[in-house]
């Protein structure tokens, strides 16, 4: 998943940027798939670079948690894990929560009408469901209510795990379909909160519930001996 903010032109990119950028691209649209090696000599032969800014590139990937050293090996991408996909989403749950509080009031009339619209399109898909398509439009849709977010490190923390969790999961409504419904139901409760100034502590906890709800219903069908008793958020 790239980066949830506007993408800045590729000739103001350093070179470590560029190698950044393609290799998540890469990451993203599982060209790269967990477990592919990345080949430092290979990747800068293929952006016209040395292996300097591949190799920084690759360590801030993986400090973002999309790639992992092994020994003797080398630079991999990671591996899906489930119980790391659980710790993005509780952690998502909580950042994206906060973000969207903070921006709510930033919000003008021509922001919510276009979240709303994008959450019309995702209401539309349903009839003809297309997982991975409703998942891209499910980030165009929160994006828009947390991007104008009144602290910018909150910011980079939400897209930083967003990439992660598109890393670990492409699309969850794959798995859990019948959450898509439900989904675009509580989008318009958080568009209603903020529309009519709601306290931010109810649009937080309105947009916070909102996630926790898609791990449940991911963990009840994947894993119901992990759902069971699992603490609420």
């Amino acid at each position: 998943m790239s980066d949830l903010r506007a993408q800045q032109p590729a000739t103001e990119l350093s070179k470590s940027q560029r190698a950044y950028r393609w290799i998540k691209e890469r990451i993203a649209n599982q060209q790269f798939t967990p477990g592919y090696r990345l080949v430092l000599g290979t990747i800068a032969g293929e952006l016209g670079m040395s292996v300097v800014p591949v190799r920084e590139a690759i360590r801030q990937l993986e400090a973002e948690g999309l790639v992992m050293f092994e020994r003797n090996v080398g630079a991999r991408v990671s591996m899906v894990d489930d119980t790391q996909y659980r710790f993005s989403m509780q952690t998502l749950s909580i950042l994206e929560g906060a973000a969207t509080a903070l921006a709510a009031r930033q919000l003008s009339t021509e922001d919510v009408r276009r979240a709303r619209a994008i959450n019309e399109l995702m209401v539309e898909t349903l009839d003809h469901f297309d997982p991975h398509a409703f998942t891209r439009l499910n980030q165009e849709f929160h994006a828009a209510l947390f991007v104008k977010t009144s602290n910018p490190r909150m910011l980079h923390l939400v897209e930083a795990e967003w990439a992660r969790l598109g890393h670990l999961r492409d699309s969850t409504f794959a798995f859990v379909p019948g959450r898509a419904h439900e989904s675009v139901r509580e989008h318009e409760n958080i568009l209603q909160l903020i529309e009519h100034s709601a306290p931010l502590g109810d649009i937080e906890n309105a947009a916070r519930q909102h996630r926790s709800a898609t791990l449940d219903a991911y963990l009840i069908h994947e894993h119901p001996d992990q759902a069971l008793g699992l603490p609420a958020l």
